[in-house]
């Protein structure tokens, strides 16, 4: 049992590793002159090849006739990754503008989105620990952004792109949780991504011209589809049975602290103490949120 916790913690861990560093690796094409189109499409086009041959050269157990996967649970899984889709392009379009410190913890408001969502469709409010919990992250969320700082100057373009991505990026994860879960892990993240795809190239498809950045294939889409869209929803699906939906949430909470070190290290953005001290905040307070239920499965189990 504690086996299986350590391994399912450190494949969760490494999946919001990955998403971690994607943010500065967009920052460093975007320095090569390449556009949020060039990007995105590039990205999820290898992300779908990249998945698709592990799709084919896996090797799946046999599943049950009632279990075959059907057009209704792949069309559900491609209308939920639409959301995965939108959610790169608006963090993408967002740290044109503004910091991957600033951007990250923005991304980061859908676990307060996420409260209200789930209070919205199950027409049920929040626990006094939740409430609390969503107070501690605007007040982090305050500090980590420095809006008051004159170390940094904020972009508003940036912030509206932010929180239109942890929108996009809390129904994400709201919808794609549930849906045929009877399908691999590979297939179910190969449809999810082709989802994505198809809304990045409908936004993005007068972008699909002459003028295109087709050397962006060979110079960063290797990297950010490996990162982005092809190890992350793998280690997740493999790691999140393992640790529970409570300890995982907490210990994928690393994504933050790993995409600020990545931005300071390969970047040079600055972080003070304050943004640090609301990045440590929004930490504790995923922690005050999810720390009853594992503790809650250990009692049922």
């Amino acid at each position: 049992m504690k086996n299986n916790i350590i391994k399912g913690s450190i494949l969760v861990a490494l999946g919001s590793s990955s998403y971690g560093m994607l943010a500065t690796f967009v920052k460093m094409a975007y320095k090569e002159h390449y556009t949020t189109a060039e990007v995105t499409i590039s990205q999820f086009t290898l992300g779908v090849i990249g998945l698709l041959l592990l799709s084919l050269f896996s090797r799946n157990k046999p599943q049950a006739p009632d279990a075959a996967p059907k057009w209704k649970s792949i069309t559900k899984l491609m209308a939920a990754g639409t959301s995965m889709g939108l959610t790169s392009v608006f963090y993408y379009l967002s740290v044109q503008y503004i910091p991957v410190s600033v951007g990250i913890v923005l991304l980061m408001q859908t676990v307060w989105m996420g409260v209200i969502l789930e209070m919205i469709m199950h027409k049920k409010l929040p626990g006094t620990r939740k409430v609390i919990a969503v107070l501690i992250i605007l007040a982090g969320t305050l500090l980590a952004t420095n809006l008051w700082g004159a170390a940094i100057t904020i972009d508003w373009r940036g912030i509206g792109w932010g929180m239109l991505a942890a929108m996009a990026y809390t129904v994400a994860v709201y919808a794609s949780n549930g849906i045929a879960l009877h399908l691999p892990s590979i297939k179910r993240s190969l449809y999810l991504v082709l989802g994505g795809l198809i809304i990045i190239i409908c936004i993005f498809h007068a972008s699909l011209t002459a003028d295109f950045g087709f050397s962006i294939f060979w110079r960063w889409a290797i990297v950010l589809s490996l990162f982005g869209t092809i190890l992350p929803p793998l280690l997740f699906t493999m790691g999140m049975p393992l640790t529970g939906v409570g300890l995982g949430a907490i210990i994928a909470a690393v994504e933050i602290p790993v995409s600020v070190m990545m931005a300071h290290l390969l970047l040079k953005e600055p972080v003070n103490a304050f943004q640090w001290l609301g990045i440590a905040l929004i930490l504790a307070a995923v922690v005050l949120m999810n720390i009853e239920k594992p503790k809650q499965a250990e009692l049922a189990g």
